[in-house]
């Protein structure tokens, strides 16, 4: 199949980001801890400087203790994810950071620096590597570069905000105020955002299972046509309702997140236990890939839906008129222009 267009596939990235709720609570738990972790990256040459009165001697050797730090976390990050597993972990390397940020705001000697370097590189390297594999696993192989991305933009972006914050407090209010207000914002950061489970998508197998069948068309359909409504009624015994519109509700997510939008479902007044979904997708081209990212995950919760249904569904797929009317005619004078350039 062809490519898909720059544009498009950048707005199918940030749809698929914005409806994957496994990726999505990675993003929360990242947006609790690194506005308030970064806090000591960016006012470390000032701690070194203004706190201790010292120099870049002083700075190197803090920069030093961050990394061994980080190399020990690393050591101990397989131990503490099969003991707490990944939410205790970073909730346990929120909490080592909040203790760094208070020891920084301590330290006017050396040797508490270099604890607090030491407790920050740790802290920092289990939590990006829990949150950064909980991203993986939430992603589907056609989307990971672009799930990847919009992660990575998410944490140095928080970091950027972060660090301008956490200096601007520091000018006005001092060093050590910024540190105990970034320790107090990673704690009170870690009940607000418990909800937010890691992780939760190593359990779903995401390999496409490529188990739809493709459209009819009677016509040639160009890949630009479009967009593309799609209908599928279901008929239902009415006493399954409220399961039924809970599945499926669960999988207007699922549409979403690989590329439709203006998603509904809608209940036929005139009889009982007759509903029709509906969504747009942006053009012909969308669609068929969107045949190509439906998962093995996805066909089960399918599989469920049709447990419920008294008849096979109906779906129809719809390419809007006018937009291929234009086309057309677009194709029809570029088709007469070709033999006067030819002459």
């Amino acid at each position: 199949m062809p490519a898909e267009r720059l544009t498009s596939a950048v707005r199918t990235g940030i749809r698929h980001a914005t409806y994957n709720r496994n990726l999505r609570a990675t993003l929360a738990r990242a947006l609790a801890f690194y506005p308030f972790a970064c806090a000591y990256w960016a006012l470390l040459p000032l701690i070194a400087r203004a706190q201790m009165v010292q120099g870049p001697e002083l700075y190197g050797i803090l920069l030093g203790a961050l990394g061994a730090g980080a190399i020990a976390g690393s050591f101990a990050l397989g131990w503490l994810k099969a003991k707490l597993g990944p939410d205790r972990t970073v909730a346990l390397g929120t909490l080592a950071t909040a203790l760094a940020l208070f020891l920084f705001g301590m330290a006017h000697h050396p040797a508490i620096a270099i604890l607090a370097c030491l407790v920050a590189g740790a802290s920092w390297t289990v939590v990006l590597t829990n949150l950064y594999v909980s991203a993986q696993v939430a992603l589907p192989d056609w989307v990971r570069g672009r799930g990847l991305a919009i992660f990575l933009t998410i944490v140095f972006g928080a970091m950027t905000a972060g660090s301008a914050l956490w200096g601007e407090v520091a000018g006005l209010e001092g060093l050590p105020i910024a540190h105990f207000a970034a320790a107090a914002g990673a704690l009170l950061a870690i009940p607000l955002t418990w909800g937010w489970k890691l992780q939760t998508g190593a359990d779903l197998d995401l390999t496409p299972s490529m188990h739809w069948r493709a459209p009819v068309v009677t016509q040639k359909i160009e890949n630009n046509d479009g967009p593309v409504l799609v209908t599928i009624a279901y008929q239902i015994d009415d006493k399954d309702r409220a399961a039924f519109l809970a599945a499926l509700n669960e999988l207007g997510y699922e549409r979403k997140r690989d590329g439709a939008f203006a998603w509904g479902v809608f209940e036929n007044t005139a009889s009982t236990g007759r509903y029709v979904e509906t969504f747009l997708i942006e053009s012909w081209l969308e669609l068929m890939h969107s045949y190509e990212r439906v998962t093995k995950a996805d066909r089960m919760l399918e599989e469920h839906i049709r447990g419920f249904l008294t008849a096979a569904p109906q779906i129809n797929h719809l390419v809007a008129s006018e937009r291929r009317r234009r086309s057309r005619k677009g194709r029809a004078r570029e088709t007469a222009r070709a033999p006067a350039k030819a002459a």
